[in-house]
């Protein structure tokens, strides 16, 4: 008698196997670790974990997605690297720093070229395609553009003119021939810094002018050290959602495309609410004592020659001939209707 209950368990145990559904404790077939430099909680990854969740649902968990918020994989080079050896297959990257590896993904961030969301659009349109090409020749696959909007100096102490800024300590990003070429043209010599260096810098007194979006200078907390605003975009910032193409390319046809129209989805709301945030940013950083100065109109026609000037100094070197004139002929005929 004392033999039953052994069997009765151990029938018990098998009949629970048995009905258990295969994937039921399975993980993902896919998943792709994604690293990225925007925090936890901003729009950026709020969008992103929904677009996660969608991709999930209707794969029915084939497809998965871990992040890596507020650049704990590091800056952009270094996800990169993490990319070519396996350990992400992803990443939401900036244009200044992915640039370092496609340059021509840079173009769209001359300084003082770009003056409406219009323009963006239309470019964003007529170059994805030139784009999507050059990231696959590095073996990266392209799912989408993002924004993070025009950037604007900001700074511990009142810009309203050229020679305001030519004295500043200047921050530019890290490999951004742009930004760089930029401010050498002018004078400046400027301060290359990580992203995740730059509050640390305003701090010690390292640099005392950097350049953001309204919405970015909230979530990265540099509005709390840069006091001043000068109500003048310096330039238009954005970024790509790359995935590494060989895992990209392993899905099967129709999760290729669940991801990509998915991407589209999500990450055109994720573009209106990126605009949203930075009008409702500027009150914000208003409200919480960031004062916004004006620059005097010559001054700014006085920048666009010395946009002229740097252009002439990278043009085939930060980005490459045929990129640019096709932006140039896509903006001149945008501008002359």
């Amino acid at each position: 008698m004392s033999r039953f209950p052994g069997i009765f368990l151990v029938a018990t145990l098998l009949f629970a196997f048995l009905c258990v559904p295969p994937d039921a404790s399975a993980g993902p077939k896919y998943l792709f670790k994604i690293g990225s430099l925007a925090p936890e909680g901003s729009v950026w990854i709020k969008r992103f974990r929904e677009f996660a969740q969608e991709v999930e649902e209707k794969s029915n968990g084939e497809i998965a997605f871990k992040i890596y918020p507020g650049g704990v994989m590091g800056d952009d080079l270094a996800m990169y690297r993490k990319m070519r050896v396996g350990q992400l297959n992803g990443g939401g990257f900036t244009m200044t720093g992915i640039a370092s590896v496609v340059p021509d993904f840079r173009v769209m961030g001359i300084p003082f070229l770009l003056h409406s969301y219009e323009e963006v659009d239309l470019l964003k349109k007529g170059l994805y395609n030139y784009f999507s090409k050059a990231f696959a020749e590095t073996g990266l696959e392209l799912i989408a553009l993002t924004e993070v909007g025009f950037i604007y100096p900001m700074s511990t102490a009142p810009i309203t003119s050229v020679n305001d800024l030519k004295k500043s300590a200047c921050w530019t990003p890290d490999n951004d021939p742009l930004s760089a070429g930029f401010l050498e043209t002018l004078g400046v010599t400027p301060i290359p810094l990580s992203i995740p260096d730059v509050l640390t810098s305003f701090q010690t007194g390292l640099v005392n002018t950097a350049f953001n979006s309204f919405y970015g200078s909230i979530v990265l907390q540099w509005y709390t050290k840069a006091n001043y605003i000068t109500d003048m975009p310096f330039g238009y910032a954005y970024g790509a959602f790359l995935l590494d193409r060989k895992q990209f390319s392993s899905l099967p046809k129709e999760y290729g495309e669940l991801l990509k129209s998915s991407a589209e989805t999500h990450f055109g709301i994720l573009l209106e609410d990126t605009r949203k945030s930075n009008e409702e940013a500027r009150r914000v950083l208003q409200d919480n004592g960031v004062t916004l100065v004006k620059i005097d109109q010559n001054d700014l026609a006085s920048l666009e020659k010395v946009r002229d000037k740097t252009v002439a100094r990278v043009k085939g070197k930060a980005f490459s001939n045929e990129i640019y004139d096709e932006m140039m002929r896509l903006l001149v005929e945008y501008r002359s209707r």
